[in-house]
């Protein structure tokens, strides 16, 4: 069933365009409205605010690009979102995560990391996504590796995912044509 079926540019407000119009003139780029940004849209000055604080978490922090890329997939994986997963899994590997350690989360295997950067921000968002928190030993070790900045910025952007991967899936929003669906058994 489409939940939001697609809209018309006529049909669009001065608070959804001013929406567009910020996401495709800032660092995403002329990019559709598919995903969580064809929902956002819609919902004007939220839609803003929440897309300037995913351009914020994804474009202006002190984490590098496979630990972002490797948290975003991690919660993409754990809702089980098609479209973040399948998104972020291209970015991911561009960043040069291996296609091994995305399969494993995929197939719902704890991969094995080289990286012990890679292997905390996995301990890190899974325990986050798990318990809902973190334990005093890997708030320690987090806080070791990536600062106090990169935990704030960490913690921020699994929150961040989740609000995506939530909106994604309430509103049933689909792959788009040129992605290969991450999870073809779930519904």
């Amino acid at each position: 069933m489409i939940r939001l079926p697609p809209l018309k540019n006529d049909q669009l407000s001065a608070s959804q365009i001013k929406v567009i119009k910020a996401i495709q003139n800032g660092p995403r780029g002329d990019i559709p409205m598919t995903g969580p940004f064809g929902v956002w849209l819609r919902a004007g000055n939220i839609g803003d605010a929440i897309q300037n604080l995913g351009a914020s978490l994804r474009f202006e922090t002190i984490l590098d690009e496979k630990v972002k890329e490797l948290a975003i997939c991690i919660v993409g994986h754990h809702y089980k979102t098609k479209f973040e997963f399948a998104y972020h899994e291209r970015l991911a590997i561009k960043s040069g995560i291996s296609e091994e350690i995305i399969n494993d989360i995929k197939n719902d295997t704890i991969p094995t990391f080289i990286d012990q950067r890679l292997n905390l921000t996995h301990q890190i968002s899974t325990q986050l996504l798990e318990r809902y928190s973190i334990t005093d030993e890997l708030y320690q070790q987090g806080f070791d590796e990536f600062g106090e900045q990169g935990m704030i910025e960490l913690v921020s952007l699994v929150g961040y995912y989740c609000l995506v991967s939530l909106t994604l899936n309430a509103f049933k929003i689909p792959i788009d044509k040129d992605m290969k669906d991450p999870f073809p058994d779930e519904k």
